[in-house]
């Protein structure tokens, strides 16, 4: 370990226990704690560091700290950073032991930091540094939180193939379905380069998984007020790129658990039991359909209709029994037809996904029919609720009428 290189050796669970960012104690002369988490940046750490502090420099002399979080890199990055700390004093370097991820990276240097503003910034050169320059005044203007994306005004990526970008916006689009309320705050909720104020966050417990913070910082922190930069994302100079399959697991295991921790989960688990038993329907009628012992339709033509009438199943029960507190809202026949209407046509544009998997499965990939029919379903299910949650059982504001009385 270096000398005068600080170790965070203390939290060897932190990927299970929510981590807390404590408020200021007193006043503070550091204005913004700019934070680097760093794994293998040893080629560019130093670039990134000088550049960093010339233009901070220039907005916030005397004002201001860099911290580089590294999670002890094989290629001495910390050690690489500590080496510059007799050149910027403003440079704190923080080498985990027993710690992995970038998210719990940035938090744990956020828990060191003595700014009024904290902020995060990758280690590898893709996001520019003079980006600061434009995201500080943001802050100045009194916003709580202000974002670099790459989707606003003015932003862009540099050259990314055409799959790289459909799995960027294949990944907004899931986070979109499941927290609606979240991804629309702002342009580009993947982004990883923000400016927070402190009071924002402090004192909530975080649990991020993975690489997204933003996407639990908008989700769980008190704010209020964004402001979005837009900026040219760079292609990576060295090194190699750190996403992999475990991090889109991670990824969705964050944004599932953020969905059951923000609410809905009693709905959720109604739901799903009256699934169950449109599964038992479904499944049912689908063998006695296709079955050559019994009817022995068409594939197809047997899910289609053993579908719906479980449609009609689940339907009934949801209406009567999961979104209670919302039908007594929303009482009559034709109020009930609506969401009928409505939960058919998102179970259908399910139900198209269902067939089209179980033929795959079942035809192409050799998997029996029920077990593909079963896989099948269980695929959909998170959007049935979701969108049906959102659109179909849907809390509809007062209305008013001409005299401005509320109905």
């Amino acid at each position: 370990m270096p000398q005068g290189t600080l170790t965070s050796s203390d939290h060897p669970q932190a990927s299970t226990v929510p981590i807390q960012i404590p408020p200021l104690s007193q006043p503070t002369s550091v204005q913004l704690s700019l934070v680097v988490p760093t794994y293998n940046e040893a080629s560019s750490i130093c670039s990134l560091i000088r550049q960093l502090c010339a233009h901070l420099d220039k907005i916030l002399p005397g004002a201001y700290e860099l911290i580089v979080v590294d999670d002890n890199s094989p290629d001495y990055t910390a050690k690489v950073a500590q080496e510059l700390q007799e050149e910027f004093p403003q440079l704190q370097v923080i080498c985990r032991d027993h710690e992995r991820g970038l998210a719990t990276a940035v938090l744990r240097g956020w828990q060191a930091a003595r700014g009024e503003v904290l902020g995060v910034m990758d280690g590898d050169l893709q996001h520019p540094p003079e980006i600061v320059l434009k995201l500080w005044p943001a802050i100045q203007e009194g916003v709580d939180l202000v974002v670099g994306s790459r989707y606003a005004e003015s932003g862009g990526v540099s050259h990314w193939n055409l799959g790289r970008r459909l799995v960027s916006r294949g990944a907004q689009w899931i986070g979109l379905m499941l927290l609606p309320g979240v991804f629309r705050r702002v342009s580009d909720p993947l982004s990883g380069l923000f400016l927070v104020r402190r009071q924002a966050i402090a004192g909530i417990p975080l649990s991020p998984k993975g690489y997204k913070l933003l996407v639990e910082v908008l989700a769980r922190g008190r704010v209020k007020t964004i402001a979005e930069v837009g900026y040219i994302f760079q292609e990576r100079q060295n090194g190699e790129s750190k996403i992999q399959l475990q991090t889109c697991l991670q990824y969705l295991h964050h944004l599932i658990a953020l969905r059951f921790s923000l609410g809905q989960v009693g709905s959720f688990l109604r739901f799903s039991m009256v699934g169950l038993s449109g599964t038992f329907v479904d499944m049912t009628l689908l063998y006695l359909f296709h079955d050559p012992r019994n009817l022995g339709w068409d594939l197809a033509i047997s899910k289609l209709i053993a579908s719906e009438v479980a449609i009609l199943n689940n339907f009934l029960w949801n209406d009567l029994w999961t979104f209670r507190h919302v039908t007594r809202l929303q009482p009559g026949l034709w109020n009930r037809l609506q969401r009928l209407v409505k939960f058919n046509v998102i179970c259908l544009i399910g139900l198209l996904l269902n067939s089209l998997l179980l033929i795959l499965l079942s035809e192409r990939l050799g998997i029996h029919y029920l077990l593909a029919n079963l896989i099948a379903i269980g695929i959909v299910v998170f959007w049935n609720f979701y969108l049906n949650a959102k659109l179909s059982w849907r809390v509809a504001a007062p209305r008013s009428d001409a005299h401005g009385s509320q109905s």
